[in-house]
């Protein structure tokens, strides 16, 4: 299935049904008066999270949402039924953004949450509603209002705990993959991620949490370079980051690029709790581990944890540290600028 994190779509609640003009004619009811029924009012296009979906491949091929028109009414005090609503089942995370305004319309994260992101239109008033003692026979009735419509953009930010970040080849994959029943495409060379992957990591059988690889960052990526803002919006959804830092690669240096780039594009995001995976620990000597991480801790201010992602060193050490951090209430992560 292909990851689709984007999506630009047109949507249309359906419009009111007319009021009727109508009136009375029974057999004993020679003056029986007005009985123009109401309009239905129109179906409105609303959005609800199935967590069975995880991109929004569907409307590429869906670009237009319709609901129904209601029925216009009818005589004999019969309202018009009403149009039915166009539920539309979207992925844990999404963003319902008016294209024309930029307001965020939706911000749809926990299950079977709905928004409604097109109301429908109001059902006219039928002539009975327009009677009066002077006026017995009124031949007028309201049309129905028209539903809302519009050009929205939906996108995708996914749901994690964890966020996994880094530049490229630094072993994010490989990570998730050991940590997770996550398969991600592993190579190796630069941007063999190019979508987000989740995966589940097990602390014990009463205690889980899941982790988003976020594709590599480089110098430059909140203004579009590399993979860009495409994917860093995803870092948004996660409760804290994990710096995964190639040890055998100046790992200071790549953490305050990473940081930079992340702090660019949000600020706030540099408040998140974090820790730091000194990852690929099997390429330098053994003696200069301790040296290295102690290193990175003193600029960082962050926790170190020396791992090897391929060789499945120091993972259990890392998985209880996250744990340990998402136990605690949210703050802000001890970092320096």
């Amino acid at each position: 299935m292909r990851f689709i994190d984007e999506a630009r779509v047109y949507v249309r609640a359906g419009k009111g049904g007319d009021g009727a003009i109508a009136f009375l004619r029974e057999k004993y009811r020679p003056f029986g008066g007005p009985a123009g029924g109401d309009g239905g009012r129109g179906g409105s296009v609303i959005c609800e999270v199935d967590e069975g979906l995880a991109t929004l491949l569907d409307f590429k091929y869906q670009p237009r949402l319709e609901a129904r028109d209601g029925e216009a009414g009818r005589g004999k005090h019969q309202y018009g039924r009403a149009g039915e609503d166009r539920v539309v089942r979207v992925p844990p995370g999404t963003l319902v953004i008016d294209e024309e305004s930029g307001a965020t319309l939706a911000d749809l994260v926990t299950p079977k949450q709905r928004e409604v992101i097109a109301r429908g239109g109001e059902g006219g008033l039928g002539n009975m509603h327009f009677a009066t003692s002077t006026r017995r026979a009124p031949r007028i009735a309201k049309p129905g209002t028209a539903g809302e419509q519009r050009w929205v953009r939906l996108e995708l930010r996914l749901v994690a705990e964890g966020g996994l970040v880094g530049l490229p080849n630094a072993g994010k994959s490989t990570l998730l993959a050991a940590l997770t029943a996550a398969r991600p495409k592993i190579a190796p060379y630069p941007f063999t991620t190019l979508h987000p992957n989740l995966g589940r990591v097990f602390v014990s059988d009463e205690e889980s949490f899941s982790v988003a690889d976020i594709p590599g960052l480089i110098d430059g990526a909140h203004l579009g370079q590399g993979l860009g803002v495409r994917f860093l919006r995803h870092v948004s959804r996660t409760r804290m980051l994990v710096y995964v830092l190639d040890a055998a690669e100046r790992p200071a240096d790549a953490f305050a690029v990473v940081r930079k780039e992340i702090g660019e594009f949000d600020v706030a995001l540099l408040e998140r709790p974090a820790v730091i995976a000194l990852n690929k620990i099997d390429l330098i000597a053994s003696d200069e581990i301790a040296a290295a991480a102690q290193t990175l801790a003193a600029k960082t201010h962050l926790a170190v944890h020396p791992i090897s992602a391929e060789k499945r060193i120091g993972l259990a050490a890392l998985v209880a540290a996250i744990a340990q951090v998402l136990k605690q209430p949210d703050g802000k992560a001890a970092c320096l600028s």
